[in-house]
């Protein structure tokens, strides 16, 4: 054998070897004590961020609950239930109390995560399910919501901003586009405010829509496959789009929810477009402007409505992610509505509702028009 001095064992002398057994004693030490040191850091560390984020994201998970269960058990959207608990509560945030970086959290990174997740709701063999002359229909039906949105706000003394925001929500997908949208907006002090109006604003009217649509639809005569396509390509949210289609038929309720789907899929090239037309209108920009770098969520929804579409995933896979999606966002909403003040609510007045009226009923008039004469 060799000591730690690389020579032989036989020819050193006791007192060589008990140095030997020193050397490795002090190295045995010296290694334990770098191992804990690292190891206390790392406990001081995570006992900083849970101390730092827990209170906000606890308080938005309870509240989330709440919203969950009130709107299981009285009918109405829970999205309005998180809203309208957050605001009851918002103290937590307006009196910067230790919730308040969690709140901050639990508004922006939850947000994300649940609008990455809607990307194992869809699939690209919808498209091809729904027909290519559809499929262009929704696309333009999007595009022009969202122009006559910023239309209308820039002739009703709003900002362009604003148009786009409820456009894109009344366009897509309701409250969740509108979350995912916000998400990319440059920063200012009415984004909150804009972001909670238009949300309030969309599931009103979906939820207007899905009383309402169903009685036009058998006013109007249309079978069930035109029934299915203004259904879900009208109504806001993915459940209010349940709701009418079900209420009808079974049949119909299919193939609402995968026209409402398909209209799903198309968030995630609208948000990128907003992303890069902010780069390129504050291109010339150094000060004052908040340019959202490429949004990391938009990247997992496409990864998992890829995986979705080319893999044969299980079904509580799906109806997993899609539970979880949804109370990220009612918890994101949450928060959304704690960070928010009443006042500046109050003081827009009625413009932003008559704006998100008018392009309610533009996407309605013209999906009932192809539907009626070129379906």
């Amino acid at each position: 054998m060799q000591c730690v001095f690389g020579k032989d064992n036989s020819h050193l002398s006791s007192i060589a070897c008990d140095k030997c057994h020193d050397v490795l004693d002090y190295r045995s030490k010296l290694s334990w004590n770098v191992n804990v040191k690292h190891l206390t850091r790392l406990i001081s560390l995570n006992k900083s961020m849970i101390t730092m984020y827990f209170p906000g994201i606890g308080i938005c998970a309870i509240t989330g609950m709440a919203a969950l269960f009130l709107s299981e058990h009285y009918g109405a959207p829970a999205m309005l239930f998180a809203l309208l608990l957050g605001m009851a509560v918002s103290f937590l945030y307006q009196q910067d109390t230790s919730c308040k970086v969690g709140i901050e959290f639990t508004g922006c990174h939850l947000l994300r995560a649940g609008v990455a997740l809607l990307g194992l709701r869809v699939a690209f063999g919808d498209l091809v399910t729904l027909g290519w002359k559809t499929g262009m229909m929704l696309a333009f039906a999007i595009v022009s919501t969202i122009a006559i949105g910023i239309g209308l706000s820039k002739l009703m003394g709003m900002q362009k901003r604003f148009g786009a925001l409820t456009g894109g929500a009344v366009g897509i997908c309701g409250a969740s586009a509108a979350l995912a949208i916000s998400a990319v907006l440059p920063t200012d002090e009415n984004k909150e405010r804009d972001t909670l109006l238009t949300v309030v604003g969309v599931t009103a009217l979906s939820t207007l829509a899905m009383v309402v649509y169903p009685i036009l639809v058998e006013y109007a005569g249309l079978d069930s496959t035109g029934a299915s396509i203004f259904l879900g390509g009208t109504i806001h949210d993915v459940a209010q789009v349940v709701g009418a289609g079900y209420s009808i038929s079974e049949q119909t309720g299919d193939f609402a929810t995968l026209t409402k789907l398909v209209r799903v899929a198309m968030l995630m090239p609208v948000v990128l477009c907003f992303v890069l037309l902010i780069k390129r209108a504050n291109a010339n920009t150094t000060e004052g402007t908040d340019i959202p770098s490429f949004p990391s969520f938009l990247v997992f929804f496409v990864i998992l409505m890829t995986l979705n579409s080319l893999a044969d995933l299980p079904s509580f896979v799906i109806e997993t992610a899609g539970a979880l999606s949804q109370f990220f966002l009612i918890v994101a909403i949450t928060a959304i509505g704690m960070k928010s003040n009443l006042g500046k609510l109050v003081e827009v007045g009625i413009k932003p509702i008559l704006l998100m009226a008018m392009e309610t009923l533009w996407i309605a008039l013209l999906i009932l028009v192809f539907v009626l004469y070129f379906l």
